[in-house]
């Protein structure tokens, strides 16, 4: 009587199980390359994101409110004023627009308003404010509400455009009557210029700064030596621009004392206007 045949029983053999534990695991590190990439990306890109938002959003309300800007005062017509904290340009702007929608009794469309910079506590940022003040007071740069418009700023700058050139103030915010003195009665001194330039400058890692702000609290020579570092290894801000052309501005035609203004000569230059 024969024996039944033997088989050998099914499974894997060392090698088999050593190359695919081998290829498993050359998966798996390629999928967490690929996750940490992801993610490293999105910790990228994210806060860039919400700096172009930010900006977006405060070009258009500052925009919005030159447009339709109007005399602030009968001292102090349109106030520019070139302004620094620190190493940051923080320019102050203070003028009275239309851009307003009542909203209590005895209110119109008329409203002081105010753009400056403030630091921000939790951060090595700054803080965009808006003053706004829906009412003729006797102090026309105090009074009203503020609100925040955009944080994680790094520069602001207001430039001021006459036809003819562009200038870094605009008024005579100290009062100091140049007006009256100033033999050659710069155009920069009253009235409403015809465009205002703004430049906004972002930070692109805001929440990292954060987290070294807090992180270096600790002994006086710790704020020193945290900003050493972060400005050793800061990423270069994200700048943004535009062009708002006022459209109540009127540049007064200038006349001689006691005589009418004289037509300029055929072929003289006529002041230019900037592109929008």
């Amino acid at each position: 009587m024969k024996s039944p045949a033997s088989h050998p029983s099914a499974g894997f053999t060392l090698v088999e199980l050593v190359i695919g534990a081998g290829l498993m695991s050359l998966i798996l590190a390629a999928a967490y390359a690929c996750l940490s990439a992801g993610l490293s990306a999105q910790r990228l890109i994210e806060p860039r994101i919400d700096a172009a938002q930010n900006a977006r959003v405060a070009m258009d309300r500052i925009a919005a409110d030159l447009r339709a800007a109007c005399i602030l005062s009968k001292e102090a017509h349109f106030l520019g004023m070139d302004r620094r904290l620190g190493d940051i340009e923080a320019d102050n702007l203070d003028f009275a627009t239309h851009h307003h929608t009542p909203a209590r009794p005895g209110e119109g469309d008329y409203c002081q308003v105010s753009y400056f910079l403030q630091p921000d506590p939790e951060s090595s940022a700054f803080t965009l404010w808006r003053r706004r003040h829906p009412a003729i007071g006797l102090d026309p740069l105090a009074g009203g509400q503020r609100e925040v418009i955009a944080d994680g700023l790094r520069q602001l700058k207001f430039e001021y455009y006459d036809g003819w050139e562009w200038f870094d103030t605009w008024g005579d915010p100290e009062g100091s009557g140049k007006r009256e003195t100033s033999a050659l009665a710069p155009t920069n001194l009253s009235g409403l210029p015809d465009a205002v330039r703004i430049t906004l400058a972002f930070d692109a890692a805001p929440a990292r700064r954060a987290r070294t702000a807090r992180s270096s609290a600790g002994p006086i020579e710790a704020p020193r030596q945290a900003a050493s570092n972060e400005s050793s290894s800061a990423e270069p801000p994200m700048v943004f621009q535009t062009v708002v052309r006022l459209n109540l501005a009127r540049r007064p035609s200038s006349t001689a004392s006691g005589s009418s203004a004289t037509a300029a000569p055929e072929g003289s230059p006529t002041p230019s206007t900037p592109m929008f």
